[in-house]
């Protein structure tokens, strides 16, 4: 058994660790630009971390000035798992790319994919990951199956992801 002054420092010795990882993490987030912030060349934003699954305002997903893809996500969706590190690849290949994931998870919703989210809802989401891809100006030029077929020529152009060999019949 542990005696009371040792435990009592054992404990400060733990929340001195806690508080020194609470501090790189923060400062991490700092360096990224922030939970909202502006997407930098080769980082992957998280749009509306700390609301996953809440509707959002569609004209805030575009960054300024940066062709942008959207990529609405579930921790759920296996799909969404593999393509989520290739898109991070992607801007380290594209600087003029800008990534924002868009969780549609509510967090009270574990262990499946939440069709019911108010986002999934706003966005009628049928099928994940759902891709939106903008311009440099903001104009959205692409979505759904269409904007995953250019995601995946993307990722094809930069030597991310191979190409089907087509079947012979």
């Amino acid at each position: 058994m542990i005696d009371k002054p040792k435990g009592i420092a054992y404990l400060r010795a733990r929340l001195q660790a806690l508080k020194a990882s609470a501090s790189l993490l923060l400062a991490g987030i700092c360096l990224l630009g922030g939970p909202a912030g502006q997407s930098y060349a080769g980082a992957v934003q998280e749009f509306n971390a700390g609301r996953g699954g809440q509707t959002i305002n569609l004209k805030s997903l575009p960054v300024k000035g940066k062709a942008t893809i959207v990529d609405f996500y579930s921790l759920y969706c296996p799909p969404c798992k593999t393509i989520g590190p290739l898109l991070e690849q992607l801007t380290q290949k594209r600087p003029e790319l800008a990534i924002q994931k868009v969780d549609i998870q509510r967090p009270e919703v574990k262990g499946k994919i939440d069709w019911q989210s108010p986002l999934a809802q706003q966005l009628g989401l049928r099928s994940i990951p759902h891709f939106m891809i903008y311009d440099s100006k903001g104009n959205l030029t692409a979505q759904g199956p269409e904007a995953m077929k250019r995601v995946g020529e993307m990722l094809q152009e930069a030597g991310l992801l191979q190409k089907k060999p087509r079947r012979e019949r």
